[in-house]
């Protein structure tokens, strides 16, 4: 994960960084490799970054905005509530100590925080839209794709038993599906709003079935 590392190394200096970013780098990535991850996992960062260099942004947002995917499901229990929360304070403490400025540090923070996904940030946030639909392209991939996402979500939640996840499960996909559009920025709607709608309607109505 060589290039990885460079590669974060080389954002955290872009952001003001004047301490060492590696040891940090190898931190993040320890944490994106934990064995109980089956899809927030390295795959998922990596994924999230390729979806930000296929994107228009400007240099001083994609900075910004791919420091946030670095630290967005840096902490992830599956079963814990505040995932985001501690995530965003990782990266306070840390981007701090390596010297970035605090108004950038603060604006990653809360970028990171958008990732709950408990409502879509404003249209004049074009950082907060465009990490927001980074998060969820995976909903609007090929079928394979999206079932092969499905599955490992469902495995990271092993410990809940059938009923109640399909029960929560049913209410995140609904709430998402419920937003009109489900992607903020032109560029990610053109290429995966219609298909994200097909997959999760898929989805929900396997929820639905008896069978399931």
């Amino acid at each position: 994960m060589t290039g990885l590392r460079d590669r974060f190394v080389s954002a955290a200096r872009r952001l003001g960084a004047t301490d060492d970013p590696a040891p940090l780098a190898d931190a993040l990535l320890a944490a994106w490799s934990e064995p109980s991850r089956r899809y927030h996992d390295v795959a998922h960062l990596e994924d999230c970054l390729a979806q930000l260099d296929d994107s228009a942004a400007e240099a001083t947002e994609r900075s910004l905005v791919e420091a946030a995917i670095w630290f967005h499901d840096a902490v992830y229990e599956p079963l814990a509530s505040d995932n985001e929360e501690r995530s965003a304070a990782w990266a306070r403490r840390a981007l701090g100590g390596l010297g970035v400025p605090a108004a950038t540090v603060g604006e990653v923070a809360r970028l990171v925080l958008l990732t709950r996904h408990a409502e879509s940030p404003p249209d004049t946030d074009r950082r907060g839209a465009l990490l927001c639909d980074i998060d969820l392209s995976i909903l609007g991939r090929g079928r394979e794709a999206f079932e092969r996402y499905d599955r490992n979500i469902r495995a990271e939640y092993a410990a809940v038993p059938e009923a109640a996840y399909r029960a929560a499960r049913r209410r995140v996909l609904a709430a998402l599906l419920a937003r009109s559009p489900l992607y903020l920025t032109e560029r990610f709607r053109a290429r995966y709003e219609a298909a994200a709608r097909a997959n999760l309607s898929r989805l929900l109505a396997r929820l639905d079935s008896v069978d399931g």
